[in-house]
């Protein structure tokens, strides 16, 4: 099974080797029929440290790291 890519904001980098993204997804209600956002924070590693609050990136799932860390953010190419 491949393994899922999410893309999201940088919230917080205070940890050392975590970052926190905000990933927002909108879906449509299925009853009013109305365009909903949703926003869900997924604590990611970052094993440079060169990744600041603010930064676009994409995070892709991972084994367990730690008790929170599931993914992993995904290196950019240059």
């Amino acid at each position: 099974m491949p393994k899922r890519i999410l893309q999201g904001v940088v919230v917080s980098d205070k940890q050392e080797k975590t970052v926190i993204v905000r990933v927002e997804r909108t879906f449509l209600h299925p009853l009013l029929r109305k365009t909903v956002r949703r926003t869900k924070k997924y604590h990611a590693h970052n094993e440079q440290g060169e990744i600041k609050v603010g930064s676009r990136v994409q995070i892709q799932e991972c084994a367990p790291k730690s008790k929170l860390k599931r993914w992993e953010v995904v290196p950019q190419e240059a």
